[in-house]
């Protein structure tokens, strides 16, 4: 499926561009935005070969990366980025995982950016289970998830080798008949 977009009252998403390098390397550059993510922040040169990556993942057939863009939908600017990623382990199975701007933080953008994206996952491309992973300290992204309907499953030791030490992660899932749309 490309391109992929989907929208919502405030937000919208949409296939990455080279355009959105800059826009990208303000959140995946941050400290603040990567302190619970996988990853350390990344250099420009990493972000731009990341949008590359996702931009040539989008055509790929068949395609098992739907790296994408958050847009607030009254300014047109990227505020995050998202990504479903087909799971080969499981049958009609992905992962989930996205990143916000710190300055688009506390207005509901998050659980309005999953819901979006697990859209994306259970009715364009017809899913049955959607799974995501958390720092045990990202209280938001638990919050965050919960909201969407996503079950806390369990926790995956040491999973995360991050600034020298191994961080457990937090597994959540929703299936597509646990899924709904609205608030």
């Amino acid at each position: 499926m490309h391109p992929v977009t989907r929208s919502s009252e405030r937000l919208g998403l949409r296939e990455l561009a080279a355009a959105d390098v800059d826009a990208v390397f303000a959140i995946y550059g941050s400290s603040a935005a990567t302190e619970h993510l996988s990853f350390e922040p990344r250099d420009r040169e990493q972000v731009q070969q990341i949008v590359a990556r996702s931009i040539a993942a989008a055509t790929a057939t068949p395609r098992t990366e739907y790296a994408l863009a958050v847009i607030e939908q009254t300014t047109a600017k990227l505020i995050g980025f998202g990504r479903l990623a087909l799971d080969p382990h499981q049958q009609r199975g992905a992962t989930i995982g996205f990143a916000l701007h710190p300055q688009s933080w506390g207005r509901g953008y998050g659980v309005e950016t999953v819901r979006l994206l697990l859209a994306v996952g259970f009715h364009d491309l017809g899913l049955h289970r959607i799974w995501g992973a958390r720092s045990p300290f990202n209280e938001a992204s638990a919050h965050t998830m919960s909201a969407v309907g996503m079950v806390e499953e369990g926790t995956i030791r040491e999973h995360v080798l991050k600034a020298g030490k191994w961080r457990d992660s937090v597994v959540h899932a929703i299936l597509e008949r646990e899924f709904q749309v609205g608030p």
